[in-house]
């Protein structure tokens, strides 16, 4: 199995359509529409074409060439720039095979130098065993938990901070 992160780019339209509409959203942010149109995808790729490299890292997740997943960093703002917030999702098929845990060591990296950030965070649902995984074996240390911070449906979530420093 070949995974890499790439650059995303309108030509993935139809992939991160596809992507986003069958992945597991149970942990994942509100802020991912549902269900998510051919209008959102060219709203968030015209966004990551404007912010590529300045405000953050977009990558799409390939494993044997196809489309996957996303991982990303965006710049946090104001006294927060230089620190980078980490998102990731990932078709449950490609869950609990290393995927996310290779993706997530690309991008910091990728982050780290082309972003010129001294820390990349990670909030995490308490219940998000697998995430909190994925960040510890990337040399992220748990700095704290946001207690009753999230809510999703009609669940109220702790939620547990994680940071890499550079």
């Amino acid at each position: 199995m070949k995974i890499s992160i790439r650059t995303l780019s309108f030509d993935d339209k139809e992939s991160l359509i596809h992507l986003c509409n069958c992945v597991d959203r149970t942990y994942l942010s509100d802020r991912l529409p549902n269900p998510y149109t051919a209008a959102d995808a060219d709203w968030w790729l015209n966004m990551v074409a404007e912010k590529e490299g300045t405000d953050g890292i977009f990558r799409a997740i390939i494993v044997d060439g196809d489309v996957v997943g996303t991982v990303s960093v965006e710049r946090k703002e104001d006294v927060y720039r230089f620190d980078g917030e980490l998102g990731f999702m990932l078709l449950t098929d490609y869950w609990n095979r290393g995927v996310m845990t290779e993706a997530v060591s690309q991008i910091c990296k990728v982050a780290f130098q082309e972003l010129n950030l001294h820390r990349v965070s990670a909030n995490v649902f308490s219940p998000n065993k697998p995430s909190q995984r994925v960040l510890l074996k990337n040399g992220f240390q748990q700095e704290g938990i946001l207690r009753k911070a999230a809510v999703k449906g009609d669940r109220i979530y702790d939620v547990i901070t994680y940071g890499l420093l550079k």
